[in-house]
């Protein structure tokens, strides 16, 4: 699949499009219904099936503080968009000129002049522009002038609940695992590359995999029972997701202890699959205390996946 990384790499041969725009956090099973339309309407009209996301996502530029929780990085999305059959993703840089523009701007010189769209798919609700003064109305004027058709992605339903990057935050927040996995469509994992941390966990008999979490805040704390994919394969392991509050200084990451694993993973990416919550994240007094609790949290985790198999 195609990544083109700001509006200034795309190309005149890039012009002309089906394309859908949106978050796409999580790429949840709403999205994939949205995704497919994308795919056959690309068929139907010989065209590339194209996304376009925007980097940093509008709410994290305007008010980071209260930005929600990522379920997913563009590095993941762009590994389930192409699973899913997308030929090209569109990475727009979302910053305070970009905002400004007008949304008669938006759609002539994006969407019309250098993407070339022959179709668009978005939701009912969708604002864009300065002041998010345009909408699915002014799009669909536009596609008559400029002879783009405009279609709306209805909303995918699941036991009468909307399927949702919110409702799955709330789930994962719960620890409503089960939940979350049903409107994703799989269960959820955190994917990211392996750094040299402080070698803390070696040093307690617990020797473990960091994962730093960079911008994102984790839409889930705790400890946790994990699957985890690597290059030489899978396995069980132990996990803490979040702050490490009994050693300070230390921002957000995920932190995986793999069982009956003794090779070296620094600078791989590996998916680590959150299976169940063993507790939520502690401070404890001393090392000794803590490197109890782990071994307790390991036998805990060694005994949900012998009966869960």
């Amino acid at each position: 699949m195609q990544l083109v990384r700001g509006i200034h790499n795309i190309r005149p041969e890039d012009h002309g499009c089906v394309l859908t725009i949106g978050n796409f956090d999580g790429v949840h099973l709403g999205h994939q219904q949205v995704i497919n339309a994308l795919v056959n309407k690309a068929k139907a009209l010989s065209c590339v099936p194209a996304v376009l996301v925007f980097e940093p996502q509008p709410q994290e530029l305007f008010s980071p503080s209260t930005a929600p929780a990522r379920l997913c990085r563009l590095r993941d999305k762009y590994s389930l968009l192409e699973k899913l059959g997308v030929k090209r993703l569109i990475c727009v840089n979302f910053n305070h000129k970009f905002a400004q523009q007008s949304a008669a701007q938006f759609i002539e010189h994006l969407l019309v002049a250098k993407l070339g769209i022959k179709h668009l798919i978005v939701g009912d609700d969708f604002h864009f522009g300065k002041n998010r003064v345009g909408n699915f109305f002014m799009l669909q004027k536009a596609g008559k002038k400029h002879h783009f058709e405009v279609s709306d992605t209805a909303s995918y339903k699941m036991a009468d609940c909307r399927i949702s990057s919110t409702a799955i935050r709330k789930a994962l927040a719960f620890d409503k695992l089960a939940e979350a996995r049903d409107m994703l469509g799989r269960e959820y994992s955190i994917i990211g590359k392996v750094f040299h941390g402080d070698k803390r966990g070696r040093q307690l008999g617990f020797p473990t995999a960091n994962v730093l979490l960079k911008r994102r805040v984790s839409p889930l704390n705790g400890v946790f029972a994990v699957k985890v994919v690597t290059l030489k394969g899978s396995y069980e392991g132990v996990a803490n997701i979040g702050a490490r509050p009994t050693v300070s200084g230390v921002r957000q990451q995920l932190e995986v202890h793999l069982f009956d694993f003794n090779s070296d993973l620094y600078g791989q990416c590996i998916e680590v699959v959150v299976r169940k919550k063993l507790r939520a994240v502690m401070k404890f007094d001393t090392l000794e205390a803590l490197t109890a609790q782990i071994e307790k949290d390991s036998e805990q985790a060694r005994q949900f996946f012998t009966q869960s198999t």
